[in-house]
């Protein structure tokens, strides 16, 4: 995603009437891939943890657009302050811009720009809640999603796309998120599952989807929203580049489905429809920061690769004992780093940029940068993601009782549950017990990776 670049009073750009409207059509895109997350991570879980999860998602709607206004805006694409974080007065509460002031360099007022950024604010802390199914409390979540915006998602934003910030000068690539989304929700659900532990039944009890339809909708929506994710990140389709993510964004999901499902039956038998939303996810989150530097057959290639590694990651938590929930970090951190690494590798210097992969006469020295970046961001949202949960989780808690979590997040936390199920087809369900079917796209493979 380009930062805003100074621009001479003689080259200075008029606004677009058409890069605003598509730039506020691709602003309502990625809004709407929050809820299609909420779905998505709603129908993995079980019954009795279906609102819960559901909530996780909504209530960033609520915390990160105002947390914007006041200040993330301006932290992370403020002014530079020392390569690490931003800062404006203008920026902060919105309050010093014109409504026809411009972006830096671009067709689009800064007004788009802000709102823009802000659907991607929203997303990523949402990403985190899927390791967090069934145990922790809303108050505490809602909490440490205000604390981490404000000390990962805000500075990281800030190194990445920020001008001056120190990957971005560094020519670390990454056209729409895979450091700054990704890597860092994965890294920071990491952190926290690594504190808060693991839930009551963990590798014991079945925990499949309650409603594999919730999940292939909420796949859907995030695939359509995904295009105004990706192809939005150019800020407009002057000179094609959008065009160009948008064609490998739709070829690299649709490359990593096919290979998570062709994985899934040579290992395990069956094609699953969990494996197809899954394995579409992994190679929309694999595209999204390399999709403007490769071809649409290099497109192929890092939805493949990246559909085959996220359906192996996901098995390694029975491996490893960490209880990451719905596969956030098999997902999301596993995708982002496959997809930023593979910049170095297939990088055509004809799109974006003209940094060129190892097999395109490039050498080493992009893939040497975009390691960088990726493991920078990985140690920093790890780190300082396990030391917020721990400080919550030491002063006010940050799960629910275990008696509270067997009988029921949803009844606990938000006096209300998913269903009713003593409508017209007769008495009430039984009452959910620890034992119920829940969740993940590994839950599927259990038997053969526990």
């Amino acid at each position: 995603m380009p930062p805003g670049i100074t621009t001479l009073a003689a080259d200075a750009p008029t606004l677009s009437a058409a890069n605003t409207g598509f730039m506020l059509i691709c602003s309502a895109l990625v809004m709407i891939m929050t809820p299609g997350l909420a779905f998505f991570y709603g129908g993995m879980v079980r019954v009795k943890s279906t609102l819960n999860m559901l909530m996780m998602s909504f209530i960033s709607l609520g915390i990160v657009t105002i947390l914007w206004v006041l200040y993330g805006f301006s932290l992370a694409f403020g002014t530079d302050i020392g390569s690490f974080i931003g800062w404006s007065s203008d920026f902060a509460g919105l309050s010093g811009i014109g409504i026809t002031q411009l972006w830096d360099g671009y067709t689009i007022p800064v007004y788009v720009f802000a709102v823009f950024q802000l659907m991607f604010a929203i997303i990523t802390p949402a990403l985190i809640s899927g390791a967090l199914a069934d145990r922790v409390k809303f108050t505490s979540w809602a909490l440490f999603v205000t604390l981490w915006v404000t000390v990962v998602y805000f500075p990281v934003a800030h190194w990445v796309w920020g001008a001056g910030g120190w990957l971005f000068e560094l020519g670390v690539i990454d056209f729409a998120g895979g450091t700054a989304v990704h890597i860092n929700a994965g890294a920071a659900a990491l952190g926290v599952i690594l504190v808060i532990g693991k839930r009551v039944g963990f590798k014991r009890d079945p925990m499949r989807p309650h409603s594999l339809p919730l999940v292939m909708l909420g796949a859907g929506l995030l695939w359509f929203g995904w295009f105004g994710f990706n192809a939005g990140s150019w800020l407009g389709n002057d000179d094609g580049v959008g065009a160009v993510m948008f064609v490998n964004t739709q070829v690299a999901t649709a490359a990593a489905m096919l290979a998570w499902l062709g994985y899934e039956k040579l290992r395990h038998g069956s094609f699953t429809t969990l494996g197809a939303a899954s394995g579409a996810v992994a190679g929309l989150v694999a595209i999204t920061p390399s999709g403007g530097a490769i071809s649409p057959l290099g497109a192929i290639a890092v939805g493949a690769i990246a559909g085959v590694l996220c359906a192996m990651a996901v098995g390694l938590k029975y491996k490893f004992g960490y209880d990451d929930s719905l596969d956030v970090v098999g997902v999301h951190l596993v995708g982002g780093v496959a997809g930023s690494l593979l910049i170095g590798f297939f990088a055509t210097g004809g799109v974006q940029s003209d940094a060129k992969g190892l097999f395109y006469g490039g050498g080493l020295d992009q893939l040497g940068k975009q390691a960088v970046g990726v493991f920078a961001v990985l140690a920093y949202s790890l780190v300082v993601s396990a030391v917020l949960a721990f400080l919550l989780d030491k002063t006010i808690g940050m799960r629910v009782d275990e008696d509270d979590e067997i009988s029921g997040i949803d009844q606990v936390e938000h006096a209300e549950t998913a269903y009713d199920f003593s409508g017209a087809g007769g008495g009430a369900a039984p009452r959910t017990t620890g034992s119920a079917p829940d969740s993940t796209a590994a839950a599927q493979t259990k038997k053969v990776d526990a």
